[in-house]
């Protein structure tokens, strides 16, 4: 087989996360310097402006035209490139033809979908060719959900080299976070909202814990699933139903049940946000609790869900200014215990606004992994999660090109 033309392409570079992502990657690795790369979209006048924006240094940048339902163009793609980096949300609408292509050519792919009911369905259609044709398939390798799982990651590996045994329950606590929301994260948002209305089935599958998991997993511990205000003794706060829990926790619960050795064979994991201590703290838990669930509630209806499109929601290609996401950062806190009742807390922060700025170089540093660092006779083919697949490899290139911290609060 020829040597592929390109190391990365990034698939959907004019949206808006793309854009963001492909300056990342000018900034990082040049342009077939460090990184043999090119930017793909559908529109080649798009595609030649963002070129003219990226300046002097992206003059040697390729531009490939593919659409997200041309089967030919993403055949041709994905049969050029080792690695295809997508942007193209929603993934349940748009994502599947890439996917199902990487997965029988032996391409690798990542991207950044919080859609935990549209993974679950590649899972069941796709993994088995992924697996025989040796793809590596890495979804949530944003905001959603690097931080989360590697934080995790992290976690249970100074637990072992402390106490000699990873923790059995670990939580993650927002304690502050600065970001901002754009289209393309608003319209996934309510597609999940949309599927699941029509579908009760789906409804269900989506409370399973276990949802992405591989068959026959044997975990049944029951997690916790917070769904109003709370007070963690842990952390001596109050807290918040967290909007991202819903995808992360599913992330990590395949980590633990694709690493070996686990974490924990019943191993318990939740998330939520910290609102601060006393009544201030109780209110505003309150305040955030019925907030999101009254998005929730107007998101299933479609009268309402019309109202948010129309008037509160940013539009497609719209979202957070530069200097907002400059502005914008994360600090997100971990504790965990063993079964013996040993304790260790974590952190993991990042510089930039966390679905936007941070996320574009936490994907890009992903793509570069998948692309460099990874061997595929160590992780073969299938679909994998930032954990399992990248480990400490992916969190030392976050560290040191990234802007994210992962440290011990002693």
């Amino acid at each position: 087989m020829a040597k592929p033309t390109y190391e990365v392409i990034v698939f959907g570079a004019t949206s808006f996360v793309g854009q963001i992502l492909c300056r990342y990657l000018v900034d990082q690795f040049g342009v077939g310097k460090s990184l043999r790369w090119a930017a793909a979209g559908r529109s080649i006048d798009k595609l030649k402006a963002l070129k003219a924006e990226l300046g002097d240094a992206a003059t040697g940048l390729e531009l490939v035209i593919a659409d997200a339902g041309d089967v030919d163009a993403l055949e041709a793609l994905v049969n050029d490139t080792q690695v295809v980096v997508s942007t193209v949300g929603p993934y349940a609408l748009y994502g599947e033809p890439l996917v199902q292509l990487c997965a029988e050519s032996g391409t690798d792919y990542c991207d950044l979908t919080g859609e935990v009911q549209w993974i679950a369905r590649m899972l069941e259609r796709h993994e088995g060719a992924a697996k025989a044709s040796g793809a590596r398939i890495v979804h949530s390798c944003g905001f959603d959900s690097i931080p989360s799982d590697l934080g995790v990651y992290f976690l249970q590996q100074q637990a072992r080299e402390r106490f000699g045994s990873a923790c059995t329950r670990v939580k993650m606590r927002v304690k502050a976070m600065r970001g901002g929301f754009s289209g393309g994260t608003a319209a996934s948002l309510l597609n999940v909202v949309k599927e699941a209305v029509k579908d009760p089935a789906l409804r269900k599958a989506l409370g399973n814990p276990y949802l992405i998991c591989p068959p026959g997993h044997p975990a049944k511990a029951r997690q916790p699933n917070l769904k109003f205000a709370a007070y963690d003794k842990d952390f001596g706060s109050w807290m918040a139903p967290f909007v991202m829990a819903a995808i992360n926790t599913r992330i990590v619960q395949r980590s633990n049940a694709l690493l070996d050795p686990p974490y924990a064979d019943e191993f318990i994991y939740d998330e939520a946000a910290l609102t601060g201590k006393g009544l201030k703290g109780r209110l505003s838990a309150t305040t955030m609790a019925t907030a999101l669930g009254g998005f929730i509630v107007a998101s299933g209806v479609a009268p309402t869900r019309y109202l948010l499109e129309r008037f509160f929601l940013p539009a497609a290609g719209e979202g957070p200014s530069p200097k907002a996401q400059e502005k914008g950062f994360f600090d997100l806190r971990f504790f965990g215990q063993t079964a013996e009742g040993q304790s260790i807390r974590c952190k993991v922060t990042g510089d930039r606004d966390p679905g936007y700025g941070s996320t574009a170089k936490m994907l890009g540093q992903a793509a570069a992994c998948l692309a460099h660092d990874i061997d595929r006779k160590s992780k073969g083919g299938g679909f994998w999660t930032p954990a399992s697949i990248f480990g400490q490899t992916l969190i030392g290139r976050l560290q040191a090109y990234a802007g994210l911290s992962f440290s011990v609060i002693e």
